[in-house]
């Protein structure tokens, strides 16, 4: 290093030595900048063969702290070796500057991980059963949020300020705004218990009686809830309104229900006994039909134009496609077995009778 140096005296001058150990600092930085860099993808291809959740989301979130770290380091350890030389009163700044880098560096690479982690909870790839994606991304937000706060008053800290007056003028101006926002802090906290209690999560297929809601959720905010409704019109509904709603979910149902009820015509009653017999078979042999639900077939009422009898049983699938190709089927079949017992399908009908003899009996009084 004496002769390196000895060397560039010869070349430049002393007076310009430090001109190209700034260069070899930056150059060096460089360097490690980009050594660092294939080093973490050779981690990336080993972490990801393996199935781990946090190996992946560790070494993908250290890559930029990492790389920016160095260079930041590189440059401040030149721009100080330049201070020194030309007595600049940056200096001072230097040593600040680089606590405010470690921070800012900590604060992404915890961000980051925090965010790489909530992609692989939810992902198949990672976990053999992946988290509920809505309560994932909410305490991801959740997390990132508190990171992110606690930076920013780390770093006032480091640049003098009163964190503690700070925090005193918060929990005044808190107050203050709470009564001026009570509707935004309701939503947020009906935002909140909806990320808790889940009682419905993104895709589900939600309804309520109480008002003219449903459709598909697509997104839950802390402050709206946007559902797609079925002839594609988005819904903006505010949180704090499901604290005050009742709401279902299809989406959650075990089975679908069949309950139809099949009328008969008075003169067929005879062949009613048998035709439930069969349309009890049917569903019991039928693929589709969950036999271990309720099953009920049964000679039901006298209607004013039929004999009822009702189909009440559950399909195995849910999807609402599907039910209805089940439903179709299975009413057909009922269909076949009334037509095969010589019987058929009632409709509304009225009998009309007329007191012929009477009219006739007059008739021929006025003639006579």
């Amino acid at each position: 290093m004496e002769k390196f140096e000895a060397w560039l005296v010869n070349l430049t001058g002393e007076q310009y030595l430090w001109v190209f150990e700034l260069f070899i600092i930056v150059l060096v930085a460089l360097s490690l900048g980009f050594v660092a860099n294939r080093i973490i993808d050779r981690l990336e291809n080993q972490a990801a063969k393996s199935l781990t959740v946090w190996d992946d989301a560790l070494i993908e979130a250290c890559r930029r702290p990492v790389i920016w770290l160095i260079w930041i380091l590189g440059v401040n350890f030149a721009v100080s070796i330049a201070a020194q030389k030309m007595n600049s009163p940056l200096q001072a700044l230097i040593d600040p500057v680089n606590r405010l880098a470690l921070i800012f560096l900590g604060a992404i690479f915890i961000t980051n991980f925090i965010k790489r982690a909530e992609r692989n909870l939810i992902h198949p790839d990672y976990m053999a059963k992946p988290m509920d994606p809505t309560t994932v991304r909410a305490v991801g937000k959740l997390l990132r949020a508190a990171v992110i706060i606690t930076a920013v008053l780390v770093a006032m800290q480091l640049f003098g300020y009163s964190i503690s007056g700070l925090l005193a003028f918060g929990g005044i101006g808190g107050i203050a705004v709470g009564f001026a926002a009570k509707d935004l802090l309701a939503n947020f906290f009906g935002g909140l218990m909806i990320y808790l209690d889940r009682p419905f999560s993104v895709g589900d297929w939600v309804r309520s009686p109480d008002k003219e809601i449903e459709g598909t959720v697509e997104d839950i905010g802390w402050r709206l809830t946007r559902i797609k409704t079925f002839d594609k019109r988005p819904l903006y509904i505010p949180n704090s309104v499901f604290a005050s709603i009742s709401v279902e979910n299809p989406s959650r149902m075990s089975n679908r229900r069949i309950y139809e009820t099949v009328g008969i015509r008075y003169e067929d009653i005879g062949a009613m006994a048998a035709i439930v017999e069969q349309v009890t078979a049917m569903l019991c042999e039928h693929p589709e039909i969950d036999t271990s639900q309720t099953m009920i077939v049964n000679f039901n009422k006298f209607s004013p134009s039929s004999a009822d009898f009702f189909v009440y049983t559950f399909t195995k699938t849910t999807e609402w496609i599907k039910f209805h190709n089940i439903k179709q089927d299975v009413l057909l079949q009922v269909a076949q077995i009334v037509e095969a017992n010589q019987a058929e399908i009632a409709f509304p009908t009225s009998t009309l009778h007329i007191a012929e003899l009477e009219v006739l009996a007059d008739s021929q009084g006025a003639n006579t």
